[in-house]
């Protein structure tokens, strides 16, 4: 059965499309919407046609949430889907002698990739996970737009000559969305009492240090999404790749003595929601406590250790939602020497 491989290099706003045959192809950008899903496929329609070809394979690395809609809206056509580790993308590109750097570059690399690789195909979370987390996104909407309406309400009221009926609408319009988002919360509520396995997760989830209320339900959605992705055999490391959190060395030719840093791939708002749940859990007497002093006392800078605990706290999280667990402070003591 013969294919296409076609590559999407894809953020919030925009992806970008390429093909790979003997050689790459760019076939163009197109916005990350309903309208442009729909472009995409008469797009590769053309091109399977011209190619004679049986099936469509689509190429596209994971980032935190910004390929769902492509990824389903794509099986729904029949196509297959992957979703290699960015890590691994990277590392065989690099084996390749190539250093992407723009979005074209990078669909174009993701074809080839997919050409010579052939990643397993990828599937979708459970709906229950699915709907949690639209749930969750509608949820951050609405309080973004009820901080900007608040910055506007204050903006307003501190200036000379506003008309009272501006001030009135504004003050409307935040009722509206705080009622609103309380509809969300009760919504949110009521799917966790109709499924007592994930607030069972949830559960076990708010006993590893670091995490707590405001952020278990975006960790619980992370994990259900690398469980879909992986098919169930994910490693705790690869997660932290798929977050952006893995460890790299800054290279300048043959010295590796450059600055510590990390990949910074995926969701750049969880890994922030990682951070603060690693700052705050370092002030409690507990795991992450001892592991971040531990790093400390060997010479890390503090920022480093913790970037470095945020990691852990995902490994960690990993390990009591794969186990169906809650968190064991003794299996983390590091063994004597």
């Amino acid at each position: 059965m013969s294919h296409i491989m076609i590559g999407i290099d894809i953020a919030k706003a925009n992806f970008a499309i390429g093909r790979w045959e003997e050689r790459g192809r760019y076939l163009g950008e197109l916005t990350n919407n309903q309208e442009g899903f729909l472009q995409l496929a008469r797009l590769v329609k053309t091109e399977q046609e011209q190619a004679g070809a049986d099936t469509v394979w689509l190429v596209m690395e994971p980032t935190g949430g910004y390929e769902q809609a492509l990824a389903h809206f794509a099986l729904e056509q029949g196509w297959r889907v992957s979703m290699p580790n960015p890590r691994r993308v990277r590392e065989w590109a690099r084996g390749m002698g190539r250093r992407a750097k723009t979005d074209k570059q990078d669909a174009i690399l993701l074809a080839h990739y997919g050409m010579e690789r052939k990643p397993p195909a990828w599937a979708p979370m459970a709906t229950e996970a699915s709907e949690l987390s639209s749930l969750l996104q509608r949820k951050g909407d609405l309080e973004q737009m009820l901080r900007q309406e608040a910055q506007r309400q204050q903006g307003w009221s501190e200036r000379p000559g506003v008309a009272a009926d501006v001030l009135t609408n504004v003050a409307s319009v935040i009722g509206a969305l705080k009622q609103a988002l309380q509809d969300v919360e009760q919504a949110i509520r009521e799917h966790l009492g109709k499924h007592a396995e994930m607030a069972e997760q949830a559960r076990q989830l708010e006993s590893v240090p670091g995490i707590g209320a405001k952020s278990v339900l975006p960790v619980l959605v992370l994990l259900h999404r690398w469980d879909a992705l992986t098919q169930g055999v994910g490693t705790a490391k690869k997660l932290g790749a798929y977050a952006g959190l893995d460890a790299q060395t800054e290279e300048s030719g043959t010295s590796v003595r450059g600055r510590e840093t990390i990949s910074r791939m995926g969701d750049r708002q969880m890994r922030a929601r990682l951070y603060m749940c690693a700052l705050g859990g370092i002030k409690g007497e507990n795991a992450l406590r001892q592991y971040y002093e531990r790093l400390v006392g060997r010479g890390k800078a503090k920022k480093v250790a913790l970037v470095a605990a945020s990691r852990k706290i995902l490994m960690w999280a990993w390990a009591v939602f794969r186990d169906h667990v809650s968190f064991q402070a003794e299996k983390t003591v590091p063994r004597a020497a």
